[in-house]
């Protein structure tokens, strides 16, 4: 009897599965994504996500599985992008700064330039491509399901991480990591482990790059909605449950101006759910009426809830470099050898003169802002003649046209002590809020950056990189390079050249790794409710305290796929 049941109910899920997999669609192929200009004025959903990003595919993928969605996206489809979809593309892609790019850029109160995901897959369809675990202790001290965690990984990679080809330059980074002493080689893993290793990407062997959107192929397509060019304009809030506002709906806009409603069907546990990313989350609390309350009223909004800590806790990791021109041709490459030191700074590389535009976007703007700068600051600044000046924008451009082979070592810092705010500058979530991350404003920050650098100096220095680096070329003449670019818009100073602390300061750039904002037991709870509210929730990376790994876009996937599964868990 017990064996008879067994095989129904095998065949049950058997059949089940079948008939899900049949229904299931592909890539690019959703017919579920549309533009918003086909949406109606009023539409009902079990859970409204919005933002079509990193968090946002996954967790609307799952679910998709046990309710209505509907995922609400501003930005267009990765899919049939060229600069998206090629590896060598990366640095066209991020430079790229017109109204319709996958890529918003900003400029950081401190400075420093950087981009904001503007595309379906979010983050993923304009990063470096790098996949790697956050470690187990990052999961303990968060307090997720370990088992869950490992499942929700393995279900993202199964779309969209594979084993990168481990060509001669990064090989030759990895092995001069090793003789720089970043020990034990622990090979290709997805796990985050101390030592040098090789960390899995979202290109695939031919270079084409697989992005979160892709993880909608797990989608139930009778379930969910994704509108595109979709820019939501705040949430909707009714009063009624023990005094405290409870979400109910979502205004969003279309690509024509059109204003579109969508609402939550009755029932406790349905949702609204931001995953508008590290930048637009806390913006999009803000819009609706939930933040500072001083500052909502400067800008004219109505305050829903007095929550002064929506915006706070920015943090970036910062990112130093140095470029290596090479007597020989490299391959293209993005990070695929890091070194993850004993000192929390990853040591990562990419090469290739088309991904060298990566780290120079914007720099012909940033150039003529900065000589505009160096004219009027107090202090002294090493370009300081348009001459200098000059020379720094023609070697640049020797780099960009591909006339100088070579690569990018680069150092991030890992557990940041350095934060700061966000907080509006218009009521168009279009716009870019204003953001300061003060930037090694904790001197341990600072120290971290010095001994990351000069790993790089050893890394440079060691045999095996010998056949990349030009005969007779320094590693100041290299310092010097890179004081001279016009990276970023803060001042030089006669020492950048000369102290490396004075370099980190200087010349810092992002590695696009911002994150907080919207933080655990700050803005949200544990299980990522709004804190003070009702059927809201924020599930991405603006409530990290830290970025997890040596890349986040690995553990933001996962995160949407662990707390979907969990949201359908309370629903059962």
């Amino acid at each position: 009897m017990e064996s008879w049941c067994c095989r129904i109910v095998l065949v049950f899920v058997l059949g089940f599965s079948i008939f899900f997999a049949s229904s299931a669609e592909k890539a690019p192929h959703y017919t579920f994504v549309k533009p918003a200009t086909l949406a109606p004025q009023v539409s009902y959903f079990d859970y409204i996500v919005v933002g079509g990003g990193t968090a946002g595919c996954s967790l609307a993928a799952t679910l998709s599985n046990g309710a209505t969605v509907l995922l609400l996206e501003r930005g267009g489809v990765p899919y049939g992008n060229k600069n998206v979809e090629d590896i060598g593309s990366f640095g066209a892609n991020l430079a790229n700064v017109s109204p319709a790019s996958p890529s918003q850029g900003f400029v950081s109160e401190d400075g420093v330039l950087n981009a904001r995901a503007r595309v379906l897959g979010g983050g993923s369809a304009i990063n470096a491509g790098f996949y790697t675990r956050a470690p187990p202790e990052y999961v303990a001290r968060v307090g997720w399901d370990y088992a869950l965690v490992n499942q929700s990984y393995a279900w993202v990679e199964r779309k969209v991480a594979f084993e990168p080809p481990m060509l001669q330059f990064q090989t030759a980074v990895k092995n001069g990591l090793l003789q720089a002493g970043v020990q034990p080689y622990n090979g290709f893993t997805y796990d985050h482990i101390r030592g040098t290793k090789f960390g899995g990407t979202i290109f695939d062997r031919s270079g084409y790059r697989h992005t979160a959107a892709d993880l909608l192929e797990y989608a139930d397509p009778r379930r969910a909605t994704v509108y595109l060019y979709a820019t939501a304009q705040k949430i909707l809030f009714s009063r009624k449950e023990l005094g405290k506002p409870r979400a109910f709906g979502v205004v969003f806009k279309d690509s024509v101006g059109v204003m579109h409603k969508a609402f939550l069907r009755p029932g406790p546990k349905n949702e609204v759910i931001i995953s508008a990313g590290a930048l637009g989350s806390p913006q999009m609390l803000m819009l609706s009426g939930i933040g500072p309350a001083t500052e909502l009223l400067f800008h004219g909004i109505e305050v829903v809830l007095d929550q002064p800590e929506v915006g706070q806790g920015m943090a970036d990791n910062p990112m130093n470099i140095l470029f290596v021109p090479s007597p020989v041709g490299v391959e293209t490459s993005l990070i695929q050898a890091v070194g993850i030191t004993q000192f929390d700074s990853y040591i990562e590389a990419a090469s290739g003169s088309s991904n060298i535009r990566a780290f120079m976007q914007n720099l012909p703007a940033a150039a003529q802002m900065l000589a505009s700068q160096a004219s009027q600051s107090d202090g002294p600044n090493v370009i300081t003649t348009q001459d200098d000046l000059d020379k720094a924008i023609e070697y640049m451009h020797s780099l960009l046209n591909g006339t100088i082979h070579g690569g990018v070592l680069l150092e991030k810092i890992s557990g940041l002590r350095s934060s700061g705010y966000l907080h509006l500058t218009t009521l168009d979530p279009d716009d870019n809020p204003a953001v300061r991350f003060n930037y090694f404003q904790d001197p341990a920050d600072l120290e971290k950056c010095v001994m990351g650098m000069e790993t790089i100096i050893k890394v440079i220095e060691s045999e095996p990189f010998s056949q990349f680096r030009v005969p007779g070329m320094t590693v100041q003449s290299l310092i010097n390079i890179v004081v001279n670019f016009p990276l970023n818009l803060r001042p030089r100073h006669f020492g950048t050249a000369l102290s490396l602390e004075q370099f980190c300061i200087d010349t810092v750039l992002t590695i696009w790794h911002y994150h907080g904002g919207c933080q655990v037991n700050k803005v949200v709870d544990k299980d990522y409710k709004v804190l003070g509210t009702v059927g809201l929730r924020v599930i991405d990376g603006s409530t990290f305290y830290e970025s997890p790994g040596t890349n986040p876009q690995a553990t933001v996937m996962m995160l949407g796929r662990y707390m979907g599964q969990r949201i359908l868990a309370e629903r059962r």
